[in-house]
């Protein structure tokens, strides 16, 4: 593998370089006191197993970059062959999934899975979706606004996390493909590191050093300019650079898209059939069960009843033994002209509702009512029976509002049309009878179910008390009253204290996938402190640039950081990074704080690949990015943000 990737004079030119580094620069780095942050073997060998690592490194970019196979498989297959190497164990390789970090993760996803329940995200979308008006340039404008704002207080992954689902809110609304607002989404919450000294570990590590070593260090604010700047530098980039974002995952989602009511609606011809009707003091229905009502089934069928209990409106599902109120509103499904419906309202003693006072309810009311498609099965027992004679709407609750034979839907009387084997029907109800039959295969089997369904939520009345669990949240991970992870894992309890979340919900709002993956690539970070590959590195980086002009100085540490930042935690870089850093401002007799800022800088400049940083991993999905779309999109920004940086930092923070 390696002598296909590299000919065998340029393996020796590379050995001979990293001797060189080794050997020439020992005393340096000891020097620096790299030692008190990696322990690394200088055992014989040390070569060859560096060979192994990186070479194993290598297979995975080049799996990750054809995208075959997927990347979470990528990362069990590292798993598994990482030991052979026999330079970790099998039980550390493993230990990403007892990480602090994973399990954030994965409560974090928890948590905004609470607030979707309850309609938090998607009121926070719609606010979002309202003010930009369906305007693509404003909606990304606003969202990377949102998300760097957040992210400048708590964890960049947790805004992540609970955002993913609001730019699914805001693309089913408007239209806009989720590739066109993931990307810069997690470019934002990246920035967001950069806004102040709490918003990620990698500024509280470097800020750890520089006092460590006698400095004073960073205040609250000192990071916060070059953030905002680059914050706006970042909307500019990606208001330009969104032409280059893929259309494969709006095409994907056309192609596979859920159907809408608005479909079904079109399909069965329902947009002259549905109205709304008020029961007024003196009704004859008054005095009736609806049982009956039902010598009007032939024409009129009965979806539901609304009545006002209090301030808010009750939808009831008809019973035999239910009476009518004064002021009832009934959902009807109609199959006569509109002459012979007000001749029916005036002779029942009920007021037509005007569609200019009130909305189609089918559509306006998706939170309550619902409706599928489902196919008649060869052993269903409704086969050969009319849909009165198979009493669909007493088994199962729901009402049939068409029926679709062949290629067309069948209009003209079809209530005594005899139910064929793979026929499909329309049936309208409330959700909880359709999640029922959608169990039950032996009658009915559904076809699909409405993205509509995606939507409804579970738990609206929890809303209040899930602002109020995130709020506490994100006071406990600002102030540091307890550790982030025991802060969310809390909450996610109080979640489920509150019956906002039960034990399934919580476990399928998790996103494995992206999980395994970052369990898979932690590994490397020990492989290669221990074989002296980020040694080497901070090595020829002191060997490079250890004598050149500042500016030279802080662009290379920019550099090297960001590259190391490809492979390993920003954390970790910034451990390994932030002493070399000081130790070169010191040679040079110069002030440590912009060499120190160059580092925290790089470290949050994860941009460049899906794997070097779960920011980005996570959104890699739901975007349906290939690798090479963050090398494209992420590389020429990481070069802009350094070029920013060298510049902005002597300004700011003088040598």
């Amino acid at each position: 593998m390696l002598k296909r990737l590299f000919p065998q004079e340029e393996m020796t030119s590379i050995n001979q370089f990293f001797n060189v580094l080794i050997g020439k620069y020992n005393h340096t780095v000891q020097q620096i006191g790299i030692g008190d942050f990696v322990d690394m073997p200088t055992e014989q060998g040390l070569d060859i197993k560096l060979i192994w690592v990186l070479a194993l490194l290598l297979i995975a970019v080049a799996m990750f970059v054809k995208n075959k196979p997927r990347m979470d498989a990528v990362g069990v297959i590292m798993i598994a062959a990482l030991p052979f190497t026999g330079i970790i164990t099998v039980e550390e390789t493993l230990i990403g999934f007892s990480d602090p970090n994973i399990i954030l993760i994965a409560v974090l996803f928890v948590l905004g899975e609470g607030l979707v329940r309850t309609g938090v995200a998607r009121n926070i979308g719609d606010w979002i979706s309202n003010k930009a008006g369906g305007n693509e340039v404003k909606l990304l404008v606003l969202l990377m606004l949102a998300v760097a704002g957040l992210g400048s207080v708590m964890s960049s992954t947790a805004i992540v996390a609970i955002f993913i689902p609001v730019v699914f809110r805001i693309c089913n609304t408007t239209g806009i493909s989720p590739s066109h607002l993931m990307m810069p989404m997690s470019f934002a919450a990246l920035i967001s590191g950069m806004m102040t000294l709490i918003s990620t570990a990698p500024n509280l590590v470097v800020n750890s050093e520089l006092i460590r070593q006698g400095e004073g260090g960073f205040d609250f604010f000192t990071i916060t300019p070059f953030g905002l700047s680059i914050l706006f530098l970042g909307i500019l980039y990606m208001l330009f650079a969104r032409k280059w974002l893929p259309d494969n995952a709006d095409k994907l989602g056309k192609k596979n898209r859920k159907p809408t009511f608005k479909d079904w609606i079109e399909k069965y011809d329902l947009k002259t059939r549905e109205y709304r009707v008020q029961i007024l003091e003196g009704s004859v229905l008054l005095q009736s069960l609806i049982s009956e009502f039902n010598h009007l089934e032939e024409s009129v069928h009965l979806i539901a009843v609304e009545r006002i209990d209090g301030r808010e409106a009750v939808f009831i599902r008809p019973s035999k033994q239910m009476t009518f109120l004064v002021g009832d509103i009934l959902l009807l499904d109609v199959r006569l002209d509109k002459s012979l419906l007000q001749e029916v309202c005036e002779n029942l003693g009920v007021e037509l509702i005007k569609l200019s006072s009130g909305k189609k309810y089918l559509t306006s009311l998706s939170q309550e009512l619902g409706m599928t498609e489902a196919i008649i099965p060869a052993q269903s027992l409704f086969v050969g029976k009319t849909i009165k004679e198979a009493r669909i709407r007493a088994e199962s609750g729901l009402t049939v509002t068409g029926l679709w034979r062949g290629t067309h839907a069948i209009t003209d009387e079809f209530l005594d049309q005899k139910l064929k084997v793979g026929d499909t029907i329309l049936v309208t109800g409330f959700w909880e009878d359709i999640k029922r039959i959608s169990q039950e295969k032996d009658n009915l089997v559904l076809l699909h179910l409405p993205s509509e369904f995606d939507e409804v939520i579970p738990a609206a009345n929890k809303a209040p008390h899930a602002i109020i669990i995130l709020t506490v949240v994100v006071f406990i991970m600002v102030t540091g009253l307890l550790p982030n992870v025991h802060a969310v894992i809390l909450g996610c309890l109080a979640m489920g204290f509150f019956r906002i979340l039960d034990m399934n919900s919580a476990y399928n709002s998790i996103s494995w996938k992206s999980l395994v993956l970052i369990v898979g690539m932690m590994p490397f970070s020990i492989a290669l402190q221990r074989t002296g590959g980020v040694e080497m590195a901070a090595n020829g980086l002191l060997a490079i640039v250890g004598e050149k002009a500042p500016w030279i100085a802080l662009g290379s540490l920019f550099f090297i950081t960001a590259v190391l930042g490809l492979f390993i935690s920003n954390t970790a870089t910034a451990v390994l990074m932030a002493p070399i850093a000081i130790a070169m401002a010191y040679e040079l007799e110069l002030s440590p704080y912009p060499f120190a800022m160059s580092v925290i800088l790089a470290a949050s400049s994860a941009f460049m690949t899906p794997v070097s940083s779960p920011v980005n991993t996570l959104v890699v999905a739901p975007g349906n990015y290939s690798f090479g779309d963050f090398i494209k999109i992420g590389v020429p920004f990481t070069i802009i943000v350094m070029i920013i940086a060298v510049f902005l930092i002597p300004l700011i923070l003088p040598f």
